[in-house]
């Protein structure tokens, strides 16, 4: 099963769903420095796709290696009774993009890109969207974000970065969350 999972989210990432194209950031902003953005970032709300349906408790743990490259761990639960599972990947960081660039290599054939759109100042939230797909997604280092944080976000996404933000679905990071609108539905209850 989750060999199934790890390449169907490697085959959506790839292919993806063609849409609106997000704008890129400017080349005369500052890079991003690695260092501060490895950890763990929650999974605050995505774009519904095949892969990452009905997961709850979602979250990226970010580590940069020795080398360079940044190992990529992503953990969930398809229900909150349910145990952790985990999907594991290695990005290469394109320098020349101030480091926004990814390509997220899984099973070390199988490449998927993602973009940075954005850091909080404070490093709290980050912006990510797949270029010129629609998949996008709002990180935080929190597991629950405010209405007003979230609304604030989603409307960066959409007129900062032309991210067609309609479809987004909040991910119940906590138990309470669950059949709250704007949330996306657990697979197992």
């Amino acid at each position: 099963m989750r060999l199934t999972v790890t390449i169907a989210l490697a085959f959506l990432l790839v292919f993806g769903l063609p849409v609106a194209h997000a704008k890129d950031a400017s080349t005369t902003e500052p890079a991003i420095d690695l260092a501060k953005i490895m950890g763990t970032w929650y999974v605050i709300a995505r774009m519904p796709n095949p892969v990452e349906r009905g997961h709850v408790t979602s979250r990226d743990q970010y580590t940069l290696d020795e080398d360079g490259k940044v190992a990529v761990r992503y953990l969930y639960r398809d229900g909150f009774g349910e145990p952790e599972k985990e999907v594991n990947a290695r990005a290469s960081v394109d320098a020349e993009s101030g480091n926004r660039d990814w390509r997220v290599w899984f099973y070390k054939v199988i490449p998927a890109k993602q973009r940075i759109l954005e850091i909080a100042p404070d490093g709290s939230w980050m912006l990510i969207s797949y270029p010129g797909r629609d998949l996008a997604w709002i990180f935080s280092r929190k597991p629950d974000m405010s209405r007003e944080q979230y609304r604030t976000l989603v409307n960066k996404m959409r007129d900062d970065y032309s991210i067609y933000t309609d479809k987004l679905k909040r991910v119940p990071q906590l138990r309470e969350q669950v059949d709250r609108l704007g949330f996306e539905v657990p697979n197992k209850r």
